[in-house]
């Protein structure tokens, strides 16, 4: 499964945060409202859901979750001593 870049999913996330707060400022501004909107919009893409509330909990949850990316894809994910289970 393809996954969206970490980097580009809080930079989405960090502008729709501000151009929230710049609509909660401003509501009628029709700018802001549009910019805001497209922010939105891409990040309901990237995170493959229909509407911006849940693509902000989607990137949310996807920037908690911490997994390490193995050095070596083949390599055994973790060693035992034998016996041990």
């Amino acid at each position: 499964m393809l996954l969206p870049n970490r980097h580009l999913v809080a930079d989405l996330l960090a502008r729709y945060r501000a151009w929230e707060r710049l609509v909660l400022a401003d509501p009628l501004d029709e700018t802001v409202r549009g910019r805001f909107e497209d922010v939105a919009y891409t990040l309901c893409v990237l995170m493959g859901q229909r509407t911006a509330r849940e693509a902000i909990w989607q990137a949310e949850a996807y920037l908690r979750r911490i997994r390490p990316v193995p050095i070596f894809p083949d390599a055994p994910r973790s060693v035992t001593p034998a016996g041990r289970d």
